[in-house]
C-alpha cells in the first residue's frame, strides 16, 4: 500500500463553488501531519469545461497520489440544472458507472459538495455500503443535499439554519465552511502579497471575483468604472471568468484583468476591497484572510441563498443588489478613497471570529475516522 491510507472520493462540479471545498479539504489533508496521506481520489464531475480550470494541477497538488475524474452525465453540458426527464433517463446508468469507478478504486468515503453529479454518485455508495458525506455551506440547504440527505451517514453543514428543525443532531453537525490553509488573516494589505503580484507597494487595491464562470453584471460595472478608479489611485485585478476577457476594460497600469485566478489567497492578503458574488466558498475565504467585501448576490437563485450568505458576514460585507449597482459608483469610489480607510478598518474588525478557523481541520477529522473506523 506504499504506506497511502485514505481512499476518497469527491463528487461535485459545474461550477466552482461545487469545488473549492472539497480543494480545501484535500489542503488540509495534505498540511496536516496528523492526517494519513491519500492513496487516490476519485472526483466526479459534470464535465463542464470550468472543471478544468478549477482542478487545474490537482495531481500535483496530491503529491502522486492516483486522480480518477470521472464525468457523470446529469447536467446539461451548457449548465443549469436537468430536465426531469434526463435526470430520470441518466441517473441509473451514471450511477452504475459511478459505481463502478468507487469499486475500482476501494473508495471509503464520498464526500457530495453539491450539484446534480452528487446523486449518482451518493446512490452508488450507498449501493456499495460506503459512507456519504454531504457537505453544506450554502445558507439554505441546496437540492442535492435535500435529496441525498436520507441516505448520508452524515451531513456537514456550515450553518445551523440549514440543518432539520434548525438544530444539529447526531447525523446533522454545524461545522463551518472549510478553508484551505493557503488563506491566513491579514489585520491590513499584505506587502509581500503585493509584491508577489507585481503591484504598486501603496494605493488601495480592489479584487473582483465574479465566481469560477465569472459575472456579466460585475465585468460591466467594473469596465465602465475602471478608468476612475484608475485616476483615483485604486489598483484593480478583475476575473473576467473564461473566454470573458472581453468583457473586462483594456489593461492598463493600474488595471488588470484575468480569466482566472489560481492564486485567490494571495489575492485577498493584498487586497483592501473585493467586489464578488455571494457563492459561499468565496465568502468563507474573504471571511477567513478579513478582508472587506462588496457582495452582489446572484439575482435569479429561488432560495436567495447569496443573500442570506452574505448575511452571514454581517458588518463585513456590504450586500448590493445587481440593479442597483450602476448607482453606487460613487459610493464604492469613496469606500476605497482616504476617507474610507476608517470604514475598511471597521468591516475587517467585524469579520474576526465569523468564520470558524478549525472547519476543514475537524472535518478531516472525521473523514479519517469514517475511513478507517475503530
Amino acid at each position: 500500500m506504499s504506506g497511502r491510507l485514505l481512499r476518497l472520493a469527491f463528487a461535485g462540479g459545474g461550477t466552482g463553488g461545487h469545488m473549492v471545498p472539497g480543494l480545501a479539504l484535500l489542503d488540509q489533508l495534505s498540511a496536516a501531519p496528523e492526517f494519513e496521506p491519500l492513496e487516490s481520489l476519485v472526483w466526479f464531475q459534470s464535465g463542464r469545461g470550468v472543471e478544468r480550470q478549477v482542478l487545474q494541477g490537482l495531481e500535483a497538488r496530491l503529491g502522486g497520489a492516483q486522480v480518477d475524474r470521472v464525468a457523470l452525465a446529469i447536467e446539461p453540458p451548457s449548465g443549469g440544472a436537468p430536465s426531469t426527464a434526463r435526470t430520470l433517463t441518466r441517473l441509473l446508468p451514471e450511477a452504475l458507472r459511478a459505481r463502478r469507478a468507487l469499486r475500482r478504486a476501494g473508495s471509503q468515503v464520498l464526500v457530495g459538495l453539491g450539484g446534480f453529479t452528487s446523486a449518482p454518485a451518493g446512490l452508488a455508495a450507498r449501493s456499495l455500503g460506503i459512507p456519504l458525506v454531504l457537505l453544506e455551506i450554502n445558507a439554505a440547504p441546496g437540492r442535492a443535499t435535500r435529496l441525498l440527505a436520507p441516505l448520508a451517514r452524515e451531513v456537514w453543514h456550515a450553518h445551523a439554519a440549514t440543518c432539520p428543525g434548525g438544530r444539529a443532531d447526531g447525523r446533522h453537525r454545524v461545522m463551518g465552511a472549510p478553508v484551505s490553509p493557503r488563506f491566513v488573516r491579514v489585520q491590513a494589505p499584505s506587502r509581500p502579497a503585493r509584491e508577489a503580484l507585481e503591484l504598486a507597494p501603496d494605493g488601495p487595491l480592489l479584487v473582483v471575483l465574479g465566481g469560477s464562470q465569472g459575472a456579466g453584471a460585475l465585468n460591466a460595472f467594473v469596465r465602465e468604472l475602471a478608468p476612475r478608479l484608475v485616476a483615483s489611485g485604486v489598483q484593480v485585478i478583475h476575473q473576467v471568468g473564461p473566454g470573458r476577457l472581453g468583457e473586462g476594460a483594456a489593461p492598463t497600469a493600474g488595471y488588470r484583468p484575468v480569466e482566472y485566478a489560481h492564486e485567490v489567497p494571495r489575492l485577498l492578503a493584498a487586497a483592501d476591497l473585493v467586489l464578488c458574488r455571494g457563492g459561499a466558498s468565496t465568502l468563507a475565504e474573504v471571511g477567513a484572510v478579513g478582508v472587506p467585501a462588496w457582495v452582489v448576490p446572484y439575482p435569479h437563485h429561488g432560495d436567495r441563498h447569496q443573500e442570506r450568505n452574505a448575511a452571514a458576514l454581517g458588518a463585513g460585507a456590504r450586500v448590493v443588489q445587481e440593479e442597483d449597482l450602476a448607482g453606487q459608483a460613487d459610493a464604492l469610489l469613496d469606500l476605497l478613497g482616504p476617507g474610507g480607510e476608517a470604514a475598511r478598518g471597521a468591516m475587517r474588525s467585524a469579520l474576526l471570529d465569523l468564520v470558524p478557523a478549525e472547519a476543514a481541520a475537524q472535518q478531516c477529522a472525521r473523514l479519517r475516522a469514517l475511513a478507517r473506523p475503530a
